[in-house]
């Protein structure tokens, strides 16, 4: 499970976590607005902008009516028309997403897409209702990038399916996502804990996609289970209209999304259970050790009448309790004041 590249950065076990702003269409057709867009992920403190670059007539026949998800008698077809990214914008966010220092990704929805794209991405984000479409996965594999893999709508067989097909092209950068395809997905669909289950049966890094409203909770149930990647919509203002601005998070929530995740991420720690620095004075105050709770003569036998286990505090180091049982019905050597700790030199 070998961590990858994705511009500046390493993804995968043991590196931050890579937190995607997904811009999506929140953009509303306005270039102005997708820059704010970049501006307002860069200044959250994110990885990587992610957009949408789709057409049309690749993803519906004109006959394809309306969405009940959407609540709108207009078809699909004429919505996700209007919702189309420009070719020509693709080099100017590009450019804005190097110039704010972060990553620029679009998911692409038809192999031409694929193609344009390519010059300006430094990884591929597969949407989850395209992990069944076979020639459009081939085409992303064979580019040799980095595929950020979503898995809505599937179940694992399709997952297995997914990941074997990019494989089989020679290409084993693969990063995986969690998603429920809901908008918002409820707290209780989130099932974070695949994370884990799809680690285990890809051998892949493995992320959540995150449509539920709440900033906070399954990004940081999410990283807490080791996700390489966590991405969440967002928008300037959840009032706009369109789609997908109202399960989209906010500038603000954004900031503290990242801002939470970095602080998880620091008390995850590395794992390995040893004395951590900040406990070096807590240590030496309140460990125990075996102590002369009264004045003991030289000569007088050690009972638990003269002796007993407590903390330290700063009187210094004595014989740890583990030797309680071995000094019991000694002898001491000198004389020993009370409230001293008992050292290996004033035993006989």
């Amino acid at each position: 499970m070998r961590a990858i590249r994705i511009g500046g950065d390493l993804v995968g076990v043991g590196h931050p976590c890579y937190i995607i702003a997904e811009a999506g269409s929140n953009h509303n057709g306005d270039l102005d607005m997708a820059f704010r867009l970049v501006d307002v992920a860069a200044e959250a403190g994110a990885n990587a902008v992610k957009f949408q670059h789709f057409k049309a007539k690749t993803l519906y026949p004109k006959s394809a009516g309306s969405s009940d998800y959407l609540d709108s008698p207009r078809s699909i077809y004429e919505i996700i028309q209007e919702m189309e990214m420009p070719d020509s914008w693709v080099p100017l966010l590009a450019e804005r997403c190097g110039e704010k220092g972060v990553s620029f990704l679009s998911s692409p929805f038809d192999e031409t897409a694929v193609d344009w794209l390519d010059t300006f991405v430094p990884a591929y984000k597969v949407a989850s209702y395209e992990i069944s479409h076979v020639p459009l996965l081939r085409h992303i594999a064979r580019k040799g990038k980095p595929v950020i893999l979503s898995t809505g709508t599937a179940d694992m067989s399709e997952v297995l399916e997914a990941v074997g097909l990019i494989r089989a092209e020679g290409n084993a950068q693969i990063v995986i996502l969690q998603c429920t395809a809901s908008y918002p997905a409820p707290l209780e669909a989130i099932n974070a804990r695949a994370i884990v289950t799809m680690r285990e049966m890809t051998g892949c890094s493995i992320g959540l996609s995150d449509h539920s409203r709440d900033p906070i909770v399954a990004p940081m149930a999410a990283v807490a289970l080791g996700a390489a990647i966590v991405e969440k919509h967002f928008t300037l203002d959840r009032s706009l209209p369109g789609p997908d601005h109202k399960f989209a998070i906010e500038p603000d929530e954004l900031r503290e999304m990242v801002r939470r995740i970095r602080e998880v991420e620091q008390a995850l720690g590395d794992g390995r259970k040893e004395r951590h620095p900040v406990e070096k004075e807590l240590h030496a105050f309140a460990r125990r050790c075996i102590f002369a709770v009264k004045p003991i003569a030289a000569g007088e036998r050690l009972s638990p009448g003269n002796i007993a286990v407590l903390r330290r505090g700063k009187k210094g180091e004595g014989l740890p309790p583990s030797q309680y049982d071995a000094v019991l019905g000694r002898t001491a050597a000198c004389f020993i004041p009370a409230d001293s700790p008992l050292r290996l030199e004033d035993i006989e």
